[in-house]
């Protein structure tokens, strides 16, 4: 068996607290103590030890916020009873010290029943290491704040339309978990909010991996729902970072934005039947993801979204798609049948991204009959054999500049002056992504300054003076970011 590290996360905003090597399924202790003895952890103090689920209730039951630790269940499989979940009612830790619960080793507690853990007005608590296979949805409601979910397997029932967890709270953090094993109708992860139309804010969604939806439905089967359409004019505030989505097949939209002023950025999607769309809201950033051979892009409606540093390559549709709207823009207090209908993409910036051997490169919709606006699309790549590397035939307003077209597939209705018609000279790396070599025309060739928002290039090298056109910066350093493996994401990831 390898060898692996279990770091336990806090909430946001607090450091992780413990780092215990580990054998996979061993205990993280050693010998453990007696159960409901209460020794101390080094560098987190006191913890119980539990080995049934009343010992673990009634640890709950005696924490408190200013004598917070960790409670650490004993390997095993525990039948949480029907009705008798295990309660979290007004529990909480500190903000900077949480109550933990954790399994004894990563993946060595299943919890087994129709609910496991019953959240209600519950903060600053982690639960870490479990198995879950409930039956219904883990719910975090809106009066919770600051619940961290790591190093966690969610394999719930495969009910058709049961969503396997909802987070409505704010300050929520999901990392290093795997979801996976779902064949019907609901989704992984959903993000919403108290009421109607608001939305949990400052939720933290990191280095997680999604794997393995067949359900074969139109729609409805999202590995991450951030909102929905009566939530779109909330802002969330969310990040969603450093996520591996796999064989995620359930839905055309793996990560799906119906909220405002997001931040969806490092992520890579491979071999899926879903990409990134921003279907409602506005001002979202999606910054320097890798979408790998895959069925679709990034599709866009909203106002005021940057679409930075992404590389697009070899899925079998067009790789960016500019919405077109039923209306020009949603406003507080429309009338709600009003709020599900597509809002034309308005101000969008398009820039730095690599878009190679997709179906096509960039589309406007033209089957709705508001047109895109004010958009600006500059120093990308687009390259490809088959469709139209530009095609958007109804739209106003819009700036083309510094663009690189290469390829069999006709340049489409960019402006003349938007682009330049040479070989990038694109070459793929041990990773299977194209990205420019030593005497590409791409280097140095941005036509605008990029520094505000584009610092760095997909992998984190530094854009230095003139940017280099493309996803990718030539020759600045080692990079720091890579697409994503199974290694780095998940409960044993390090």
């Amino acid at each position: 068996m390898k060898r692996r590290t279990f770091i336990l996360s806090a909430v946001a905003g607090a450091a992780a607290a413990i780092a215990i090597p580990q054998q996979a399924g061993a205990s993280t202790l050693g010998r453990a103590p007696a159960s409901g003895t209460v020794p101390m952890l080094p560098g987190r103090g006191p913890y119980s030890y539990v080995a049934s689920l009343e010992e673990l209730q009634a640890a709950i039951a005696s924490a408190t916020p200013e004598a917070s630790g960790t409670i650490i269940v004993a390997n095993g499989t525990y039948a949480v009873p029907e009705g008798a979940a295990i309660d979290l009612a007004g529990v909480g830790g500190r903000w900077n010290k949480p109550l933990t619960i954790m399994a004894e080793s990563v993946g060595g507690v299943t919890l087994t029943g129709a609910r496991s853990f019953a959240f209600d007005a519950t903060h600053d608590v982690a639960i870490s290491g479990f198995v879950f296979t409930q039956s219904t949805t883990l719910e975090i409601p809106a009066n919770c704040r600051a619940i961290t979910l790591s190093r966690n397997e969610f394999v719930l029932a495969d009910i058709e339309g049961m969503h396997c967890v909802m987070v409505r709270a704010d300050d929520t953090v999901v990392e290093y978990n795997h979801f996976h094993g779902k064949s019907t109708l609901g989704i992984f992860l959903g993000i919403e909010g108290g009421g109607s139309t608001e939305m949990a804010e400052n939720v933290h969604i990191h280095h997680n991996h999604f794997s393995d939806h067949t359900f074969a439905g139109a729609n409805g089967g999202e590995p991450i729902r951030l909102g929905v359409s009566p939530r779109a004019l909330s802002s969330a505030h969310a990040v969603v970072e450093y996520n591996l989505f796999e064989r995620t097949n359930g839905d055309p939209e793996a990560i799906s934005v119906k909220s405002s002023d997001n931040v969806i950025r490092f992520n890579t999607i491979r071999d899926s039947g879903g990409g990134i769309v921003l279907r409602h809201g506005n001002r979202t950033t999606v910054e320097s993801n890798h979408i790998i051979r895959g069925e679709r892009g990034i599709r866009i409606y909203g106002n005021d979204h940057l679409i930075v540093n992404n590389y697009i390559g070899e899925t079998a549709d067009t790789a960016l798609v500019l919405g077109a709207g039923t209306l020009k823009d949603h406003y507080e207090g429309e009338p709600a049948n009003s709020r599900n209908k597509n809002d034309a993409a308005d101000r969008v910036r398009i820039a730095l991204n690599t878009i190679v051997g997709n179906a096509g490169g960039i589309s406007g919709e033209t089957h709705r009959p508001i047109a895109p606006t004010d958009c600006v699309i500059v120093d990308n790549i687009f390259q490809g054999e088959e469709g139209i590397l530009a095609k958007v035939p109804v739209s106003s307003g819009f700036t083309w500049a510094g663009n690189i077209l290469w390829g069999a597939a006709p340049d489409g209705d960019i402006p003349a002056d938007g682009f330049t018609r040479v070989d990038p000279q694109l070459t793929r790396d041990g990773a299977d992504v194209l990205r420019i070599g030593a005497t590409s025309p791409a280097i140095d060739a941005a036509t605008q300054d990029h520094a505000a928002y584009a610092r760095d290039d997909i992998e984190g090298r530094r854009r230095a003076g003139i940017a280099d056109v493309g996803a990718h910066e030539f020759g600045a350093g080692l990079a720091r970011r890579e697409p994503l493996t199974t290694a780095d994401v998940g409960p044993f990831a390090p």
